[in-house]
C-alpha cells in the first residue's frame, strides 16, 4: 500500500491533523465551467498554480481541473478554441467536507489517482483545496 503525504499547514509541529479542515489550503482561483481551455490556461500560469476550481453558475463547485488535464484537451485531436471547461471535467467530484477524517481523504486521493480534492461546505461551496505533499 502507498502511503499518501498530506501538507500540513501548521504551524505546530506536534498538531494531529485529524480531519481536512486542519490540514486544507484556502481554496485559490476559483473559476466559472464556461472559461475556454486556453483562458483557464492562461489564468493558472498567472496564479502560479497547478489547478483551479470549477464552479457553476449558481457559484457552487463542481470539480478541480489540473493543469494536465487542460495540457491533455488543448493536445487532442477534438479539441478547438472553443472547447470549455465543463467539456473536460466530467461527472465532477470526488469532494471532501471539512469534517472529512485525513485518513478516508487519502483513502478517496489514493483510489482516485488524484493529487488534490476539492473541499466543500454542506451548500456546495467551495472553502479549500487539500493537497498532495510534493
Amino acid at each position: 500500500m502507498t502511503s499518501v503525504q498530506i501538507q500540513a499547514r501548521s504551524t505546530s509541529a506536534t498538531a494531529v491533523h485529524s480531519t481536512v479542515a486542519d490540514v486544507m489550503d484556502t481554496a485559490g482561483p476559483q473559476v466559472c465551467d464556461d472559461m475556454t481551455v486556453e483562458v483557464a490556461l492562461s489564468v493558472m500560469a498567472a496564479a502560479r498554480t497547478g489547478h483551479l476550481l470549477v464552479c457553476d453558475d449558481s457559484g457552487l463547485c463542481i470539480g478541480l481541473v489540473a493543469r494536465a488535464q487542460l495540457t491533455a484537451a488543448r493536445d487532442g485531436s477534438s479539441y478547438s478554441d472553443r472547447v470549455q471547461l465543463r467539456d473536460i471535467l466530467g461527472e465532477g467530484g470526488p469532494f471532501a467536507s471539512p469534517v472529512t477524517s485525513m485518513a478516508e481523504a487519502g483513502h478517496v486521493m489514493r483510489f482516485s489517482h488524484l493529487d488534490a480534492l476539492p473541499v466543500v461546505d454542506e451548500h456546495g461551496s467551495a472553502l479549500g483545496v487539500l493537497a498532495l505533499a510534493r
